[in-house]
């Protein structure tokens, strides 16, 4: 994208505000994006990468054992002339469980241990809150991926879907040569294993389907389930699991769930047993040898536009202190480099947030009094999670690292070790002290299951909140992002659940009909503005447009209230947080994958509902950046 030449920032926020820094900025060679989020996670990684290896060749102190077990693990990334000696053998036993298969019969034989050792299914289950009792767990069922991002990526005539699907065929061919399969079998391995991918995208939900996640709660009776789902003996699967049966099942796709028996027979299961082994195959290749790393991570160099693929030290970085042990870094991280003083200042501001927010929905001039006092009483509710937990979680205490296996086989067992925790837990309490975010994360959420609020200590620094910026930066800043979260409460998926996380309809029916117009108006506004060379789908970033447009709200009510608030201040720091250069097929992929609208529109959209911006730069109607009134939208 050109960046453009001396910008008003009334014609242009976003521009005005970031335009210089675009214009030299370099997006890193293996990151489809700089700026914003990127350079802070950048900055994270280098620090901690620096310290794990300084802890691998002893000369830093290890603080407790299970940071040594992470250690041990990011050792076995860097062990490259192991790995390269290996080649493909750590996944030869994997590979060959699937090869052994010999009809449906077999795989239910086996399906307790394929579920434990994390093997390719034709669909994939697990265990989660449940969102009508959230102090309990359910059992719930979805889908296997797809290959593409998307279902409309198969669309007829989606040169785009064509082309990707082009390149991973070619991967995936490069990377079958290794195997002991013969030419004749490895291009029938890759024909079916398209073919099965196919047949799972004309059955499972797009994303803007998933967007919706409320309705994801699907019901089903355990004797309706079991007869859905065969031919798989799921009854097996379960007694053998836990020595006895749930009431129901719930089926968070439950297309693709009443259309297993159809898209799973005698007939299909070759293609299942050829994609299942093409699947593991290339998921493996990032922990093998540096060629098959290498090629194995083409399909997903061209997806976002890389150019090469992450040094061993950030790959070995990411599987150990963003994936195997990540709350355990992320603690580590948390007391090492955050500072009491600013988990203070930003805990405070919370809760200034959070006060403001009600005193909002006092005043809320939609709201019936009963759905008010509702809306308040889940505000006084929400949990605070701020830098990192005080201790972590009894699964990290109970992974193992052998000293003797490959990087493959550590990561494979921790992986089928966290599996067969998180299936253990279906019968026993939720524990809502657990955090969803690691203290090394760059990122905030709200968690609507929970009712909680997490941020992580990675984010909590300049340009999204420093004790040196003045209070109506921050605000502008990380303020407006709290106020987002906080949002997530009352947004079109959150506003459905109530102060518990539970499913529940706590809004009289006039109040609900009218915040769904709001929503509309609210998709409205974004749907089908051009960028990219494509168009925003309104409907699958409304949650995240009605945060924003929440958060900002509920900040510049508090900014009102400053002695001397800086208004320039505020939306200079706004658009600042969403600066950001990303490759062009990383946007591409956003637009069709992506909750979030792109930066530059979160930047430049949304301060135009809300009369403090047209005050503070003197926007008029002759602007770039002007909204006619009847056109703004404000929910909460």
């Amino acid at each position: 994208m050109e960046e453009k030449e001396s910008v008003r920032i009334q014609d242009d926020l976003y521009h005005a505000v970031n335009g210089e820094w675009l214009k030299t900025a370099v997006i890193p060679a293996d990151r489809p994006t700089a700026g914003g989020f990127a350079e802070l996670d950048v900055g994270v990684e280098k620090l901690l990468i620096a310290d794990l290896r300084a802890m691998a060749e002893g000369k830093k102190a290890i603080s407790d054992p299970e940071m040594a077990k992470a250690v041990l693990l990011f050792k076995k990334g860097l062990d490259v002339e192991r790995r390269n000696q290996e080649g493909l053998a750590p996944v030869i036993p994997a590979l060959a469980r699937i090869q052994a298969l010999k009809d449906i019969a077999d795989l239910n034989a086996h399906l307790k241990t394929m579920v434990l050792e994390g093997d390719a299914l034709p669909l994939q289950m697990g265990v989660d809150v449940d969102m009508k009792d959230t102090s309990r767990h359910c059992f719930f069922l979805m889908g296997p991926s797809t290959i593409l991002p998307d279902t409309t990526y198969y669309a007829d005539g989606n040169k785009q879907g064509q082309a990707l699907l082009g390149i991973y065929s070619a991967m995936a061919q490069k990377i079958l040569s290794h195997s002991d399969l013969s030419k004749e079998d490895q291009e029938l391995y890759l024909k079916d294993t398209l073919a099965f991918d196919q047949a799972i995208s004309k059955i499972v939900k797009s994303q803007e389907e998933w967007a919706d996640y409320v309705k994801n709660y699907n019901p089903v009776p355990l004797r309706q389930a079991l007869e859905e789902l065969k031919p798989l003996d799921f009854k097996g699967l379960l007694e053998g699991l836990y020595g006895r049966l749930p009431e129901k099942l719930i089926a968070f796709d439950p297309r693709f769930v009443r259309s297993f028996s159809d898209f799973f027979t005698a007939a299909t299961f070759p293609l299942y047993k050829h994609w299942a082994y093409v699947k593991t195959l290339l998921g493996a290749t990032g922990y093998l040898s540096e060629t098959l790393r290498d090629e194995g991570g083409l399909y997903r160099r061209s997806l976002l536009g890389l150019k090469e693929n992450p040094s061993v030290e950030k790959m070995a970085y990411r599987v150990a202190a963003l994936g195997a042990f990540d709350e355990v870094v992320g603690l580590y991280y948390g007391k090492t480099y955050f500072g009491e003083e600013a988990k203070k200042d930003v805990v405070d501001m919370v809760k200034s947030i959070i006060a403001m927010y009600k005193q909002r929905m006092a005043k809320n001039d939609f709201l019936q009094e009963d759905t008010k006092k509702e809306a308040i009483l889940k505000l006084d509710k929400i949990v605070i999670k701020m830098g990192y937990p005080d201790q972590v979680q009894e699964l990290y205490k109970n992974l193992t690292v052998d000293e003797k296996s490959s990087f493959y086989e550590a990561a494979s067992t921790i992986d089928n070790e966290k599996t067969a925790y998180a299936l253990n837990k279906l019968f026993t309490p939720v524990n809502r002290t657990l955090w969803v975010m690691p203290g090394n994360m760059v990122n905030a959420c709200y968690n609507p299951y929970s009712n909680d609020i997490t941020f992580p200590a990675a984010i909590l620094q300049y340009p999204f909140y420093s004790l040196q910026q003045s209070r109506s930066e921050n605000l502008g800043a990380i303020g407006a992002v709290i106020g987002h979260e906080i949002s997530h409460a009352f947004d079109n998926n959150g506003a459905q659940c109530d102060e518990n996380g539970n499913l529940h309809n706590w809004w009289s029916k006039t109040d609900f009909k009218t915040f769904k117009e709001k929503t509309k108006a609210m998709v409205k506004e974004f749907d089908g503005i051009p960028f990219a060379g494509n168009k925003v789908n309104g409907k699958l970033v409304v949650s995240e447009n009605i945060a924003d447009n929440g958060g900002m709200a509920v900040t510049l009510a508090i900014l009102k209230t400053l002695p001397d608030p800086d208004y320039q201040g505020y939306f200079k720091a706004w658009a600042k947080i969403w600066c950001q250069k990303a490759q062009p097929q990383y946007q591409q992929l956003l637009l069709s994958i992506d909750v979030h609208s792109p930066t530059e529109l979160r930047a430049n959209m949304t301060p135009r509902n809300f009369p403090e911006w047209y005050s503070a730069f003197g926007v008029t109607s002759k602007d770039g950046m002007y909204l006619p009134e009847e056109k703004r939208v404000t929910i909460w």
